[in-house]
């Protein structure tokens, strides 16, 4: 059987890939490999949760399940003096996302291996953010919004991006259960966003 991306070390036969692209309007280079999620370039998903984040400047943020980085280094050009921490149980994925952190010189991040929120103790955060591992599982999912609820300060704020086919219903219903107010933020070809304040 395969690795998926939510593998803590992945076995596949590495396959670098260098490659640029825009986001929020920033220019980022990104190398990526086999055994990470949306190797190939940012996946629509991810790319749709950047363009409708909003970030207030000098924040202290969160991005779980970070990958190669595309969202939570996004996220660190947009907080300025803020801190961005990211984490991915998968350890390729977190040497990537630190070789794109200095590879678009973004000095304002921390990235951990983290097998869900274990390694960061009782950090509190502004904002977090995540494209949910959905093949991990509905547990996983749930278990993501969950302990960002348990690791947002008052009044703040959580953003995701989920497929109504993978599970938006769903993923709403338990995003109310959590959170003070959720709102749809955006939808873009069966894609929506959702931000979930505390």
């Amino acid at each position: 059987m395969s690795d998926h991306y939510y593998t803590s070390k992945p076995k596949a036969d590495h396959d670098r890939k260098v490659w640029e692209t825009q986001l929020k309007g920033q220019v980022f280079r990104f190398v990526s490999d086999a055994g990470v999620f949306a190797k190939s370039g940012v996946d629509y998903g991810s790319r749709t949760l950047i363009e409708a984040m909003e970030i207030p400047k000098g924040t202290q943020v969160l991005d779980i399940g970070c990958g190669y980085g595309p969202i939570g280094l996004t996220a660190a050009k947009l907080v300025v003096h803020g801190h961005v921490t990211m984490i991915d149980v998968n350890s390729r994925a977190v040497e990537l996302a630190r070789e794109n952190a200095a590879l678009n010189k973004v000095d304002n991040v921390t990235v951990l291996e983290s097998d869900l929120f274990e390694a960061l103790g009782e950090q509190k955060f502004d904002v977090v953010l995540t494209n949910p591992p959905i093949r991990a599982g509905k547990e996983t999912v749930h278990a993501i919004f969950e302990g960002a609820s348990d690791r947002l300060k008052q009044g703040g704020t959580l953003w995701i991006v989920i497929q109504k086919k993978q599970g938006a219903p769903s993923a709403l219903r338990k995003l109310e259960s959590l959170f003070t107010k959720v709102e749809e933020v955006t939808k873009d070809k069966g894609y929506r966003i959702y931000k979930a304040t505390k």
